[in-house]
């Protein structure tokens, strides 16, 4: 008998933790759009992300609002249809958030650190963009995140110079 129920333990066990985890990128794909990867480039290493696709006008209108928690090697990517100063606020935001706001090229051009959760204030850059990266706050200083950095995705173009 215990034989037999830890060896159920040891199939069951693994495959609800597949299923539960299945279950939770399903969910958060749903909330927001479907999960890709995203690449930073630094000076000093190359940063992995696990992102919703924020593509649609309604998966960019929601963001990440209502979200308790955001996974740190987790985000969102807001994909535009065109390059311009695309303004965000806090509003139903409950978790601090970095913005990196990139060019149609990958390359950052602007980065709001530690977005206050419900806040009003419009955050925008000087510079066009043609997507944003929110990823958590503090962690772009964390991981030595800075303007000129590239960003990898299919959406963005990396220009051949």
């Amino acid at each position: 008998m215990a034989v037999r129920g830890n060896y159920s333990r040891m199939i069951f066990r693994p495959l609800l933790a597949n299923m539960l985890l299945w279950g939770q990128l399903l969910a958060a794909g749903a909330a927001g759009g479907p999960i890709d990867e995203v690449t930073i480039v630094t000076a000093q290493a190359r940063h992995q992300f696990h992102v919703e696709l924020a593509a649609t006008t309604e998966a960019r209108r929601k963001g990440l609002m209502h979200r308790p928690v955001l996974a740190k090697d987790a985000g969102m990517l807001f994909i535009f249809p065109d390059s311009r100063r695309h303004s965000f606020w806090m509003k139903n935001t409950l978790v601090p958030l970095d913005m990196l706001f990139i060019a149609g090229d990958g390359r950052i051009v602007y980065v709001h650190h530690n977005a206050q959760p419900h806040s009003l204030t419009p955050i925008a850059p000087q510079d066009a963009a043609k997507a944003v990266l929110e990823i958590n706050g503090a962690l772009s200083r964390r991981l030595g995140i800075a303007i000129g950095d590239q960003i990898l995705h299919p959406s963005l173009t990396v220009s051949r110079e």
